[in-house]
């Protein structure tokens, strides 16, 4: 612990350290909780997967730039009532800097926490998938009219579905271990549904949809809601934030948010793409960011919804083909079993579409 006391004082030298743990179950990073002496009691600390984000420096600019245009706009949004919506802050160290880099190279930020909040793995009713969807609307009514030129684009490929095609198709060539039941049902739903992955950068290639300011990664357990009042308060893990198209957010959010069981599940085979929460997280959505959507976009969201839940398969089946290499695992089939999960709510949301294009209808 003495270590990460060191790095914590980086960001908060004239205070003392009372206790560092282990906080969340990302993917991706290392996190922890600081506790301080101190009336700012609690901060975030992470160090930044550098295999995954190969320009860290570019990241915290993005989320500057980014978490300080919602502040400024935040001054005059007209929020609903009895809600509250909170920005995060980045933590600078001593000589004003947004990270830290120690003597191993390991590339340190520190995050302010969101107080009286917490976050779900799974939508728990109705009225949390609403909270959900009413949480990417402000989110993305906040920022667009941010440029997405001003921002870096500090994930080549994220979220181009063709890209990870490409790589797939790399990995399997070099593939040599043996081919269970689960191995060839997954090779067969790619092979199937290869032609038409490339949808959405189709559309954007055509000037049907256009870039803007999304955040990347925005599933429900990234949605922070108030303890007390259960609303929507805010949205963490702004690592992603980068130009792109927002039917990745839209698609993402509601493929992690209409999946009862979650992408944990070991019932695979069950798992089912609510279309109640459907309604209710695009209802939420639609009443903040209506006003900006085109008619275009509104054209493809069933796409998206579609897409990204074959998109996360996809990359989760990949990565285990590969060796495990991206996604931190805690056992060896970890990510055969993600991908079987999201390969089987993208065939659910396949035998729904009828009734998902009925509710993007009735709600346009």
């Amino acid at each position: 612990m003495s270590n990460l006391v060191s790095v914590a004082e980086q960001f908060k030298p004239s205070v003392k350290v009372i206790d560092i743990k282990e906080f969340g179950n990302g993917n991706i990073n290392k996190t922890f909780l600081v506790t301080l002496n101190a009336k700012e009691k609690q901060f975030v600390l992470q160090r930044i997967n550098t295999r995954v984000f190969h320009q860290p420096e570019l990241v915290m600019l993005n989320m500057r730039i980014s978490t300080e245009h919602m502040r400024r706009r935040l001054r005059h949004f007209p929020l609903s009532s009895g809600h509250r919506w909170e920005v995060l802050h980045v933590l600078l160290t001593q000589d004003g800097q947004d990270h830290w880099v120690d003597s191993e190279g390991s590339f340190w930020r520190a995050i302010s926490l969101i107080d009286n909040a917490q976050s779900f793995d799974t939508v728990r009713d109705i009225g949390h998938a609403r909270e959900a969807g009413y949480a990417l609307g402000i989110f993305h009514t906040l920022l667009s009219d941010l440029p997405s030129g001003k921002l870096a684009d500090t994930l080549k490929g994220f979220h181009v579905t063709p890209y990870y095609l490409q790589h797939y198709h790399k990995v399997l060539i070099k593939y040599s271990a043996g081919k269970s039941p689960e191995v060839n049902y997954c090779l067969q739903f790619v092979n199937e549904r290869s032609a038409w992955a490339n949808v959405l950068e189709t559309a954007r290639a055509q000037g049907r949809l256009r870039l803007r300011t999304i955040h990347g990664d925005p599933k429900v357990n990234n949605i922070m809601m108030d303890t007390a009042s259960g609303q929507a308060i805010s949205f963490i893990d702004l690592d992603t934030i980068k130009p792109g198209l927002v039917h990745y957010d839209i698609g993402d959010c509601l493929r992690s948010g209409c999946n009862p069981l979650g992408e944990e599940t070991k019932q695979w085979e069950t798992v089912r793409f609510d279309t109640d929460l459907c309604r209710a997280i695009l209802q939420g959505y639609l009443s903040m960011a209506n006003e900006f959507l085109t008619g275009n976009d509104f054209d493809y969201l069933y796409d998206s919804i579609r897409l990204l839940a074959f998109e996360l398969g996809l990359r989760f089946f990949t990565d285990y083909l590969e060796g495990n290499v991206y996604f931190k695992v805690r056992y060896p089939e970890h990510n055969l079993d993600r991908a079987l999960v999201q390969f089987r709510l993208t065939g659910s949301i396949e035998s729904q579409e009828t009734a998902i294009r009925n509710i993007i209808k009735d709600l346009r």
